[in-house]
């Protein structure tokens, strides 16, 4: 695996996040799916669940409540009908 991964998540509010990492993995609604650097593009619609997305050690989680990831040579971008950050107690 070289590079980082461009990976944005966007609400109809706001961007919840922007930035390169590792790996995302979501919920598709045909199957839960990870897409890395250099993966194959496609797109999907989302169903509600995690996205996770790895940098390194560092691990943030957010849940969405559907909505379309789309994944390009420019990276991963998912527009959630809603997302929020998963804070850990």
């Amino acid at each position: 695996m070289a590079g980082k991964l461009n990976f944005s998540l966007v609400a109809p509010e706001r961007e919840i996040f922007a930035g390169s990492v590792d790996q995302v993995d979501a919920p598709g609604v045909e199957g839960d799916f990870g897409v890395l650097p250099g993966h194959a593009p496609f797109m999907t619609t989302l169903r509600e669940g995690v996205v996770t997305l790895y940098d390194g050690a560092v691990r943030r989680q957010f849940a969405v409540k559907g909505g379309f990831a789309d994944i390009n040579a420019q990276g991963l971008s998912i527009l959630a009908e809603e997302a929020s950050e998963i804070v850990e107690a």
